[in-house]
C-alpha cells in the first residue's frame, strides 16, 4: 500500500490527493475509472475517513474526479488543454479561431477602465489612465479551461470600436484588428508561465467554491510591435488541475 512516508511534511490529505493526481495526469488512471471508496482509501493509507474524504474533495475541486452517489469517485481525466495567448494567435492564423479542440468561450465583457498599477507598468502608461479590458472564459467538456483577460491601450478604441463591445470578436483576434486599422503588427511575443495558490479573486473568476485550496497556472503574454510598443497584454488563469503541454521539434545538429 502507498503509506505515508515520514520524510514528506505535507498534510496527509494533500499527499493522498497528489498520489492520485499524478496517476491521472500520467494517464495511468483514465476517464471513467473508479477510485477506491473513502473507506478503502482510509484503510490503504492508514488515515481517517475524514482525511480520505478531504483528499477527494481536493481532486473534485480541481475537476479531476467527480463523486457519484452510491457508486464512488469517478475519474474525469487529465487536464492538458491550457493555451497561452501566443498559442491562440498562432491557432487563429491557421484556423481563424482562437479556440482549441473542444473549446468554446463565453462571458465576454469589454470596457474602458482605470489602469491598475501592474497593467500600467506593462503598457507604459500611468496608473489610473484609461485602458481597454476584455475578458472571457474558455471551457471544454470538463468545465472551465481558463479565465482570460486582455489589456489594450485606450487609444485603440477610436480606430477599433469593436474592442469595447462585450461580444466575441469573430474571424480575428484583437491584435489582428489593431494591425488592420493601424498597421502596427505583432513582431515579438514575450510570455511568462508561473504557478501560485489561487486567491479569493481567482476562485471567483474560475467559478470555484470559496474554500477551495488549489494551485493554478498563470500565463501572461505581451504582444509587441516593431518599435517595442505593447499592443496587448494578456493574462490567463488556468483552472486547477490543468497542465501546460508543449511539443517542439528537436533542432538539427
Amino acid at each position: 500500500m502507498p503509506g505515508l512516508p515520514g520524510a514528506d511534511n505535507r498534510p496527509p490529505y494533500t499527499r493522498i490527493a497528489s498520489h492520485y493526481r499524478e496517476l491521472i495526469n500520467a494517464g495511468e488512471l483514465t476517464r471513467g475509472e473508479l477510485l477506491p471508496s473513502i473507506k478503502g482509501i482510509a484503510k490503504e493509507w492508514g488515515v481517517s475517513a475524514a482525511t480520505a474524504d478531504r483528499a477527494m474533495k481536493l481532486l473534485r475541486d480541481e475537476q479531476l474526479v467527480a463523486g457519484i452517489p452510491g457508486v464512488g469517485t469517478e475519474v474525469l481525466g487529465r487536464r492538458v488543454t491550457l493555451s497561452t495567448g501566443s498559442d491562440r494567435l498562432a491557432r487563429s492564423a491557421r484556423t481563424r479561431s482562437s479556440w482549441d479542440t473542444g473549446e468554446q468561450s463565453s462571458g465576454h465583457t469589454a470596457s474602458i477602465i482605470a489602469a491598475p498599477e501592474d497593467v500600467a507598468s506593462v503598457l507604459g502608461i500611468s496608473p489610473g489612465d484609461d485602458v481597454i479590458r476584455r475578458t472571457r472564459v474558455y471551457r471544454d467538456d470538463h468545465g472551465i479551461v481558463a479565465h482570460s483577460t486582455s489589456w489594450l491601450p485606450a487609444e485603440f478604441a477610436k480606430v477599433v470600436p469593436e474592442l469595447t463591445t462585450s461580444a466575441r470578436i469573430r474571424g480575428a483576434l484583437s491584435v489582428d484588428l489593431v494591425a488592420q486599422a493601424t498597421g502596427r503588427e505583432v513582431v515579438e511575443r514575450h510570455h511568462v508561465e508561473s504557478a501560485r495558490l489561487a486567491t479569493a479573486e481567482d476562485l471567483t473568476l474560475l467559478e470555484l467554491p470559496a474554500d477551495t485550496i488549489a494551485a493554478i497556472l498563470v500565463l501572461t503574454v505581451r504582444f509587441m510591435d516593431a518599435d517595442g510598443g505593447v499592443l496587448e497584454y494578456g493574462v490567463d488563469l488556468g483552472a486547477p488541475g490543468r497542465t501546460r503541454s508543449l511539443r517542439e521539434k528537436a533542432s538539427q545538429p
